[in-house]
């Protein structure tokens, strides 16, 4: 009899590891996953409700085509779940034509070439008229292939397909410690230990917990959504599409409309002003007013017609490295282990993609586009050698 539980585990099952362990069930792979919750929770990094999706990655010229890959991915697990997980609805991105929001949009669009459409000022105060007290500088970059994912359906779709392909899953499990042993990995829950040939380590928040050295940096950020006051209409997602806006001192507002159950998504980057550091395990994800009282601040002005208090607030987490950048790949090539974390508030839309990836590195088959820039061994995370034992 085997010794080894399986030949794969994927630990966390948020978007990256639920797409990851549907795409090596799919390829026949003996895979197995684990999670500490429940597939679709919101104590994590991927829940919401909606996520915006774009082809204009501002982040990393190479993340344009994952993002083009991660969205036939989408359709495709849409189609073999039989669930609606992404609207294409189109996206804006506004500002200075040489800001970072529509200066990078256009830089990726032009490099990658990839179809957009510029709105001038007037234009966008017409179609758009959501959008108040606009700049004169302010311009629109319109993207017909963004739109909205919706996170909790794809997790839950992801993991029901790889359980349906034979991938056991553990679920409200949580992984203690991870040891490299002679030829495998030793996962510790609780009483019990599992062992793998190789572990795929994507639980977000969670990963320095199982892997100390690694320089990432979990963030607590607000997401509130908001109603539109009695009768005004503007802001159904049909006519108010994702977003995302420079604002003169230095913020970028973000969102989406409202549909069905879910109001108004709205988020608010402020600039030189870094979210609170959080612990996953230990710290409260309860909310205050403070949470939300800038963004409520600008939104008068802004984005008149909502209600100033928001009908919702909640806590994602995420986390952040020095360069931005993804972490994928296996730490010191160690054929024993696989690294995926690092979101850095852009990753969801990446995730089909990323569990495609992820999937290629397991089965030592190339992957479809070059991710050096994300890999755990890059020059901006070296010195901080992961200490997994």
């Amino acid at each position: 009899m085997s010794t080894w539980d399986a030949d794969v585990a994927v630990v966390g099952l948020g978007a990256w590891g639920s797409s990851a362990l549907w795409q090596l069930a799919r390829r026949g792979v003996d895979a197995l996953g684990v999670e500490q919750f429940e597939p679709g929770h919101a104590l994590g990094s991927s829940h919401g409700g909606s996520r915006m999706f774009r082809v204009t990655c501002l982040e990393h010229p190479g993340l344009v085509p994952l993002a083009r890959r991660s969205l036939e991915l989408w359709h495709e697990l849409a189609d073999a779940s039989d669930t609606t997980l992404f609207e294409n609805l189109g996206g804006l991105l506004i500002g200075p034509e040489d800001g970072r929001i529509v200066g990078g949009t256009l830089r990726a669009a032009k490099q990658h070439d990839i179809d957009v459409q510029r709105l001038s000022r007037a234009e966008l105060a017409e179609r758009y008229p959501q959008h108040a007290a606009l700049d004169p500088r302010d311009v629109a970059v319109w993207e017909p292939s963004a739109g909205i994912l919706r996170p909790e359906e794809s997790i839950r779709a992801a993991v029901r397909l790889a359980r349906s392909a034979g991938a056991p899953v553990f679920t409200g499990t949580r992984v203690h410690k991870v040891g490299l042993v002679d030829g495998g990995v030793e996962l510790e829950i609780g009483s019990r230990v599992l062992r793998v040939r190789q572990a795929v380590l994507t639980v977000g928040s969670w990963l320095t917990s199982l892997v100390p050295g690694l320089p990432l940096t979990t963030l607590r950020m607000p997401i509130t959504w908001f109603r539109s006051r009695a009768g005004d209409e503007r802001h159904a997602l049909g006519r108010f599409p994702v977003f995302m806006r420079d604002l003169p001192g230095g913020e970028v507002l973000w969102g989406n409309g409202s549909d069905g159950p879910h109001d108004v998504k709205l988020g608010l980057e402020v600039h030189g002003r870094t979210p609170r550091a959080l612990d996953p395990v230990t710290d409260d994800r309860s909310v205050v007013a403070q949470d939300w009282a800038h963004l409520t601040g600008v939104l008068g002005t802004y984005l008149p017609g909502l209600e100033p208090a928001p009908a919702k607030v909640s806590v994602c987490m995420l986390t952040t490295t020095p360069d931005g950048q993804f972490v994928l790949g296996r730490p010191g090539g160690d054929p024993r282990l696989v690294l995926a974390g690092g979101c850095n508030a852009h990753g969801f839309k990446h995730a089909t993609g990323i569990g495609e990836a992820l999937t290629d590195i397991v089965t030592g088959t190339a992957t479809r586009m070059p991710l050096d820039f994300a890999a755990p061994d890059r020059a901006a995370l070296r010195g901080a050698a992961p200490a997994v034992r």
